[in-house]
């Protein structure tokens, strides 16, 4: 199933568990691995806490001052070679285990999607496997 997401900033964690268990129920997979790919080279994917806000801000800040967008790069025409080293750091995918129908997420966790070189449309791929 394709998830569509429009971002609204260059930097954003989007939160798109809702999306991902709803992809979930519409599998009619009881037991099995949810896998969401991102097929974005300057986005990526992570599971994080999705209940406190300021935890997805701490990681885009320390993203950010990590690997600054002012950095001397060599991929500079189209001036988001940052974005693509951040999205190499979080990775592509996040794998999740089903079980009962359900994502099997620890208490505060959640799946977002993460953006580095926005404000766009994107999508990610939800892959429910028995």
């Amino acid at each position: 199933m394709r998830l569509e997401i429009r971002t609204h900033a260059r930097t954003e964690l989007v939160d798109v568990t809702a999306q991902v268990s709803q992809a979930v129920i519409a599998s009619g997979v009881s037991e099995g691995i949810a896998v969401v790919f991102c097929p974005h080279t300057t986005a990526g994917v992570i599971i994080n806490e999705h209940a406190d806000p300021d935890v997805a801000e701490d990681i885009l800040g320390w993203l950010g001052r990590t690997v600054p967008r002012s950095a001397e790069w060599r991929h500079t025409v189209e001036g988001n070679a940052d974005a693509h080293v951040k999205a190499t750091l979080v990775g592509s995918s996040v794998t999740v285990p089903v079980s009962d129908g359900r994502l099997s997420l620890g208490t505060w966790q959640g799946v977002f999607f993460c953006e580095f070189d926005g404000p766009r449309s994107r999508h990610v791929e939800v892959r429910v496997l028995e």
